[in-house]
C-alpha cells in the first residue's frame, strides 16, 4: 500500500518532524523508531518515561438502558463487577470461545460504556457489536476519529503528566480512570497501558493532538522522557506478557488456551462462547500458551517452527530479544502435556535448531 493510501494518525507530520521511521502497520502510517533506536526507547519506559502515539487504536462507545447487557452477552468478563470510572480487560467473542479481539471496557455509568479496541479490529468489532446489538436498547457508535489516543508510560510518567492536569493522578489506581483536562483540554485520563509499567493513557479531541504531544515531549524533558515508537512498545508488552492480537491470539485461538482464565467468568450470565469454553475447562485443553526463554545463543522470531522429540508441535507466535531482562524469549502454544515450567524444546531458526525452555510469566514484572 501507497503512503497516500495509509490512514494517518493527527500526529503523523510531528512524527516526521522528529525522523520516525515509518512503516505500514496494519493499514495506518505508524512510527516504528526514533533516531534514539529501539533498545534505548525501551529502557528508557523501564526507567523513567516514554511517550507513544497510540492513536490507531479504536474507540466504541455503547450506551442506553441495555448497554449492560449487551457489554456482558458480547464479553467474557463480568462488566457488572464494574463501578463508574473503573476499567476492566476482556475478550469480544465467537460462539468456539475464540477472539474476536481483546478489549478494554470503561464505565462511564450503569448506562454508557466506553470500548477501546485493537486498530485493526476496530471495523470488524463495530460491524460484529453492531450484528448482536438489534435485541438490545442500546446505541453502539463507533467514535474512534473523535479520539487522539497517546500513551505516556514508565516509572516518571506521572510526575510528567501531573504537570498538564489538576486532577490527582497518584489517586487514580491501576484500571480506572477519571475525566479532566490535560493542559486545559476535557480528556479520559487512564492508568492503564501495554508496557508493564505504571503510566497512563489519555484521550481526546484530535484538533490538540500536535499542541499536546509538543507539550508532553517539553515538560518531560526534564523528566527523561522521549518519544517512542511501535517496536518499543511491542518488547516492552512481550517482556510483560501480555498478548497481541494476530499473533497470540486470534480467531483460532480460546480465551482459556491463551492462558487468560482471569477474564473468562463462566459463573456470569449467558454470553457469546460460553458454552465452548465450559465444556473446555471441564474437558481439559490440549494446548496452552507459554512463556519460554531461548537456551542457546539466537532470536526465535514469530512462526518459527517449534519442535518436541524431533515432532513439529507449534510455531513461535510471539519472539524477540527482551532488552531490559538481555534474554532472547518468546510466546508459543504447546501440547498441554509440554506446558510445564522447565519443558525443554527445539526451535528452528533458519534450519538451526535452538534449545529453548518453558519459564515462568509475566518476563518481567515491575516492583511496585
Amino acid at each position: 500500500m501507497s503512503t497516500e493510501q495509509l490512514k494517518k494518525t493527527a500526529l503523523n507530520e510531528a512524527h516526521r518532524k522528529l525522523n520516525g521511521r515509518m512503516i505500514d502497520f496494519g493499514g495506518w502510517d505508524m512510527p516504528v523508531q526514533y533516531p534514539a533506536g529501539t533498545i534505548v526507547e525501551h529502557t528508557t519506559v523501564r526507567t523513567a518515561a516514554g511517550i507513544f502515539d497510540v492513536s490507531h487504536m479504536g474507540e466504541i462507545d455503547i450506551s442506553g438502558p441495555q448497554a449492560l447487557p449487551l457489554i456482558q452477552h458480547l464479553t467474557s468478563n463480568d462488566a457488572a463487577k464494574l463501578v463508574d470510572g473503573q476499567i476492566q480487560y476482556s475478550a469480544l467473542t465467537y460462539p468456539e470461545g475464540t477472539f474476536v479481539d481483546d478489549i478494554l471496557v470503561h464505565r462511564f455509568a450503569a448506562d454508557h460504556y466506553f470500548l477501546c479496541v485493537n486498530a485493526s479490529n476496530t471495523d470488524k468489532d463495530y460491524e460484529w457489536i453492531q450484528g448482536k446489538a438489534s435485541g438490545f436498547d442500546a446505541a453502539v457508535k463507533n467514535l474512534s476519529a473523535n479520539y487522539t489516543q497517546l500513551a505516556i508510560q514508565g516509572p516518571k510518567a506521572l510526575g510528567v503528566l501531573q504537570q498538564l492536569t489538576d486532577a490527582d493522578l497518584s489517586e487514580i489506581k491501576y484500571y480506572w480512570f477519571v475525566r479532566d483536562r490535560v493542559d486545559g483540554v476535557p480528556a479520559i485520563i487512564a492508568r492503564t497501558g501495554y508496557t508493564g509499567e505504571d503510566g497512563f493513557e489519555i484521550y481526546f479531541d484530535p484538533n490538540e493532538s500536535e499542541r499536546i504531544w509538543n507539550k508532553i515531549l517539553e515538560v518531560g524533558k526534564s523528566y527523561g522522557l522521549i518519544p517512542c515508537g511501535l517496536a518499543a512498545r511491542n518488547t516492552l508488552r512481550l517482556e510483560a506478557k501480555m498478548a497481541l492480537y494476530g499473533n497470540d491470539i486470534d480467531h483460532t485461538t480460546t480465551v482459556l488456551e491463551a492462558d487468560l482464565g482471569w477474564i473468562c467468568k463462566l459463573g456470569k450470565d449467558d454470553f457469546i462462547g460460553r458454552d465452548r469454553l465450559a465444556e473446555q475447562k471441564e474437558n481439559g485443553l490440549t494446548r496452552k500458551l507459554i512463556g519460554f526463554e531461548v537456551i542457546d545463543k539466537g532470536i526465535a522470531r514469530d512462526h518459527c517452527p517449534i519442535f518436541i522429540e524431533g515432532e513439529e508441535a507449534g510455531i513461535v507466535t510471539s519472539g524477540s530479544p527482551a532488552p531490559f531482562l538481555k534474554k532472547n524469549i518468546g510466546l508459543a502454544y504447546l501440547p498441554i502435556e509440554q506446558t510445564a515450567i522447565g519443558t525443554h524444546f527445539e526451535i528452528d531458526v533458519r534450519g538451526r535448531r535452538l534449545a529453548a525452555a518453558v519459564v515462568q510469566t509475566p518476563f518481567y514484572k515491575r516492583s511496585k
